[in-house]
């Protein structure tokens, strides 16, 4: 058999990020149903100071706001909605922000739901996520287990020398870790590092180290296998949001002007300045992909038996066959199952199966017949009715809400 080939892969990945593609759309989505006119500008500042006094070149700005865009709103009284996390002008401007810490304690909650007592953190210096991991360093010491956090510079891969420098610091913050271990990555593209430095040690994923990486960026996190677990943030609903918070703006702007105009005779009053309103959004979910796909427990007999259901869950396995497999009654199994776990085996079989039926709705066209038969359901039905059960909706129902955020991030006037 030909030895498998290793391709390397030379492509700028960073741009077009998917908080950006999403926000443009959800701010699209809003500018539809208002019949808006959208320009698309990123020298809104330059282009205000080259029009005439008199003239009125917008009426409104939803964007990344720079400080020198937000010292002209004196001179230019145009209402801005920030939607950049790390914005200089982020306290002073209205804006609409994701909830970075609630980001951080979801990934936690998730880590320590499989079973895991020792974490780490991967960070940049950068607001966001720095919060987003002190929230996480929180969730998992108040469960009275060791977080190692290590930060890395605001941009990893500005050259060569600083990219060998960050792999360096990143496999001495790996020397201090002691698997199995779930650890929280600033990037997919960090995590894809961090999962080539993993399989350097001979550590599985997610056997021996379960990942939680990035904002969800679906071609990064699926490929290449294993696949990342990740946070969907829902920029779409930011971008939303932040055109509606200027729709509100833009109107109250409307309003006290022409109040001053009937009022102008009049003396001003003094008026304290009102606290700029900031929405925060929290994260729409885990996604739950190959990375965290599994549960960790001291109990080596149990251990056994998860691992075995990982790797036959798609094969038509019950209790007993899990018990022959390791050699031991299926009763006693079921018992020690219950000890360890609160739950007996056919439960976790089924977890197993659906939480790869959702990662091949996601991720294929494929019909729920060849899904089924594939991630180990006996057919079609039977996922139905699993799905249904466990998830809350039907399998084809999962399917168009997981593709939305895709759909609305290439469509310029996506459906509400």
């Amino acid at each position: 058999m030909p030895k498998s080939r290793r391709v390397a892969i030379m492509l700028d990945l960073r741009w077009p990020l998917k908080r950006h593609a999403d926000i443009f759309a959800g701010t699209q989505r809003y500018a539809a149903e208002k019949g808006w006119e959208s320009v698309i500008d990123e020298y809104v500042a330059e282009h205000l100071l080259e029009q005439p006094k008199q003239a009125r070149l917008y009426d409104g700005v939803i964007g990344r706001i720079p400080a020198r865009l937000a010292e002209l709103q004196s001179r230019f009284p145009i209402p801005l909605v920030n939607i950049w996390f790390n914005s200089p002008v982020r306290a002073p401007l209205p804006g609409v922000f994701h909830d970075a810490a609630a980001v951080g304690r979801l990934e936690a909650e998730h880590l320590l739901a499989r079973g895991l007592r020792q974490f780490a953190v991967l960070t940049r210096k950068d607001k966001a996520q720095l919060e987003q991991a002190a929230a996480f360093r929180a969730v998992v010491s108040e469960a009275g287990f060791p977080c190692i956090v290590e930060r890395l510079p605001l941009v990893p891969s500005r050259s060569y020398a600083t990219w060998k420098k960050t792999e360096r610091l990143i496999d001495s913050w790996m020397d201090h870790w002691q698997p199995p271990i779930g650890v929280s990555i600033c990037t997919e593209v960090m995590g894809r590092l961090v999962v080539q430095l993993c399989r350097r040690r001979g550590w599985r994923i997610p056997g021996d180290v379960a990942i939680v990486a990035g904002m969800n960026e679906e071609t990064l996190c699926t490929h290449p296998r294993p696949s990342l677990s990740s946070v969907e943030i829902g920029y779409e609903r930011i971008g939303y949001e932040a055109a509606r918070l200027l729709d509100q703006l833009m109107h109250q702007q409307s309003l006290r002007s022409r109040s001053k105009k009937r009022l102008s005779h009049l003396q001003p009053s003094a008026r304290k300045p009102s606290q700029p309103p900031h929405l925060i959004l929290p994260p729409q979910g885990m996604i739950v992909r190959e990375s965290t796909d599994f549960y960790a427990v001291e109990d080596k007999l149990i251990a056994q038996a998860l691992e075995f259901i990982a790797s036959h869950s798609h094969l038509p396995i019950n209790c007993d066959t899990v018990a022959e497999s390791l050699h031991v009654h299926t009763r006693t199994l079921q018992r020690r199952f219950r000890q360890v776990l609160d739950r007996p085996i056919a439960d976790e079989i089924r977890r197993v199966r659906t939480e790869r039926a959702k990662r091949e709705l996601i991720q294929s066209d494929r019909s729920l017949t060849e899904i089924a038969r594939d991630v180990g359901f006996s057919d079609r039905m039977q996922l139905y009715e699993v799905f249904c059960r466990e998830v809350g909706v039907t399998p084809s129902h999962y399917r168009k809400q997981r593709r939305l955020a895709e759909s609305l991030a290439t469509s310029p006037h996506p459906t509400p």
